[in-house]
């Protein structure tokens, strides 16, 4: 296991960055969009991600950044598990819903169980990644989630979900 190294240049006090600044300049780097779902003892869990990433062929991981403030991660922290949704273009109300403090964000959505986790997979998506919880990692504001691949799948060619510039769209033009 490797060993984790910070590097100062600068004292952090020297530097402001504005959130809002950070937020708008970073926001012109597009993203794709999904929803990590799990099965907690409460019930079942879902949230928006915009930061799902690849991280390791051997052993398979991936990862995504959740809010350490976000009321979903104590769900997924319990479960031990989740399952990434890779959303296509035209899921903009499903994904609203997930991104949404809604109580029941599951009442109107159609779900069956991943193949390894049992984690809700929605239908219509591009792809799934279903994991296993391999370590959360405190990262400033955020915990990153890393995950131990147990199956995944391609499921449609459909145009996938982007994030660029507060708003949603789509890679290219639908055949």
């Amino acid at each position: 296991m490797g060993v984790a190294v910070r590097f100062e240049s600068v004292s952090e006090s020297d530097v402001t960055i504005d959130p809002q600044d950070f937020r708008r300049v970073l926001g012109h780097m597009p993203t794709g969009v999904t929803i990590v779902t799990a099965n907690s003892s409460s019930g079942p869990v879902g949230v928006a991600i915009g930061s799902f990433v690849s991280i390791s062929l051997d052993p398979p991981l991936v990862g995504f950044f959740l809010g350490n403030q976000s009321g979903s991660g104590q769900g997924l922290r319990e479960a031990g598990h989740f399952c990434v949704n890779i959303l296509c273009h035209d899921q903009m109300e499903l994904c609203g819903t997930m991104a949404s403090r809604a109580e029941d964000k599951f009442e109107k959505w159609e779900s069956s169980p991943s193949a390894g986790t049992g984690s809700p997979v929605f239908p219509g998506i591009r792809a799934y990644v279903d994991c296993t919880i391999d370590s959360i990692v405190p990262v400033g504001d955020h915990d990153l989630f890393v995950g131990r691949v147990v199956a995944l799948d391609a499921v449609s060619d459909t145009e996938p979900m982007i994030f660029d510039t507060g708003r949603y769209g789509m890679f290219g033009s639908p055949d």
